[in-house]
């Protein structure tokens, strides 16, 4: 049997839909677990004393940072040296929606800011530590957007594509060292983000071949299973949680 192993875990975005379903798993597998969020501070603040009231013993923050502006993410980088983290989940992420031919490049700028600039400076900040330690692992939230085309989806699914190539290079480069990481590539997730498309869900739905969205606990179980010492070798994988979308042709008779 393999004894479970208690990380510090850094998430981004934890303070709603999905990232909050991760903050849950993590502390339910017994980590602490630090977070960030940006706006929605009543929400973090409710998922603080959650946690804490739950787990005894293990330890949670969160933090306000505003990935989109460079300046808070590298005083934020700064405040993270003085801590030594063994985990780190990028979950943190903004959308933006466009025909490929019509894309405005600072609202494209933008989204990658938050989706890629962010993790690739978080990370060069917490692995080093990892890499020190001979142990750490990394879990990178992106999409099947950055495998399958999806219309619309240019601007948005190029910077989940940077972070498959970023991720990737980056667990060949560390894997000597102890540290893994790897990219969780979700479809549909029934969360605010979906919000938009509510009155397209059902026809979505019907194109899934699971035939409903998935729950956030569902991919949030994928990460901390990639944190826990049976994920040991695995690194440098991508890990759809589609529904079968990525397995199928997409034209039916």
């Amino acid at each position: 049997m393999t004894t479970p192993q208690k990380r510090h875990v850094i998430v981004t975005g934890g303070g709603r839909g999905l990232g909050t379903a991760i903050v849950r798993s993590l502390a339910d597998a017994g980590h602490d677990v630090t977070f960030t969020y940006r706006s929605a501070k009543a929400e973090a603040d409710a998922l603080l004393k959650e946690m804490s009231a739950a787990h005894a013993g293990q330890k949670f923050a969160a933090e306000s940072v505003d990935l989109s502006d460079k300046a808070a993410v590298e005083a934020f980088c700064a405040k993270l040296k003085d801590t030594p983290f063994s985990g780190f989940v990028h979950n943190a992420g903004a959308s933006y929606d466009a025909l490929a031919v019509m894309i405005d490049q600072e609202k494209a700028e933008a989204a990658m800011q938050v989706n890629y600039w962010s993790f690739v400076k978080i990370c060069g900040t917490v692995v080093r530590g990892m890499m020190r330690a001979k142990d750490g692992r990394v879990a990178v939230i992106g999409s099947i957007t950055a495998l399958q085309a999806n219309q619309g989806n240019a601007a948005y699914a190029s910077t989940k594509a940077a972070l498959l190539g970023y991720a990737r290079t980056l667990a060949i480069e560390v894997g000597r060292t102890g540290v893994t990481v790897n990219y969780v590539a979700p479809g549909f997730i029934d969360t605010e983000m979906l919000a938009g498309y509510a009155k397209y869900r059902e026809k979505m739905e019907e194109q899934v071949p699971a035939r409903r969205f998935a729950k956030p606990e569902e991919v949030a179980s994928i990460v901390t299973y990639l944190l826990s010492p049976l994920a040991s070798y695995v690194t440098g994988a991508i890990l759809p949680v589609d529904g079968g979308v990525s397995a199928a042709l997409g034209i039916h008779r």
